[in-house]
């Protein structure tokens, strides 16, 4: 799913830091941002560059970035892909691409809540959506974003969306 990934990235919602440590070992600078003080305390513990903060936070770089991940469902983001999409948009220089993980055919998309659960521990209700590779086109060309392709990479679906330069402001 990496290769071929140009930096400078930046990995929305970077969780531990496991994608931002694989490009580092390939050399690519990379930047990770994301909520979570456990998760970027462990990030950070494994020598990544990450900021603890929200994506529609004021973010270093804006417009320049080169590429942009939303793996493992991070396009849910806040319950409104249309509004990370678009966010993401503004974060990308023109040309730049962002790759989503999303759902499998015939999943459309929807808003939900979503927690953390882990063994005996929940934690507080969030805004989530999930997205599928059915619905990523149209959310993407409301955000300013072209798909450019979609494949299955070992039982997971990845969509690559480029900036295509046109600002757009069509999101609720």
């Amino acid at each position: 799913m990496l290769e071929g990934v140009a930096g400078p990235v930046l990995d929305v919602g970077c969780g531990p830091g496991r994608v931002l440590d694989a490009l580092a070992r390939r050399g690519v600078m990379a930047l990770g941002v994301d909520p979570a003080p456990a998760a970027v305390a462990i990030a950070r513990q494994k020598g990544c560059a990450v900021l603890q903060r929200s994506v529609f936070d004021r973010l270093p770089g804006t417009g320049r970035w080169e590429t942009i991940l939303l793996l493992d469902g991070n396009v849910g983001i806040g319950g409104n892909p249309c509004r990370l999409l678009e966010r993401c948009a503004a974060l990308l220089r023109p040309g730049g691409a962002l790759v989503a993980e999303v759902e499998g055919p015939g999943t459309g998309w929807r808003s939900c809540r979503a927690r953390i659960e882990r063994e005996r521990e929940t934690g507080r209700w969030f805004p989530w959506a999930v997205v599928g590779c059915d619905a990523v086109d149209g959310l993407a060309s409301a955000a300013g974003l072209a798909v450019s392709e979609v494949r299955r990479l070992e039982g997971r679906w990845v969509a690559w969306l480029e900036h295509d330069g046109m600002e757009r402001h069509a999101c609720a």
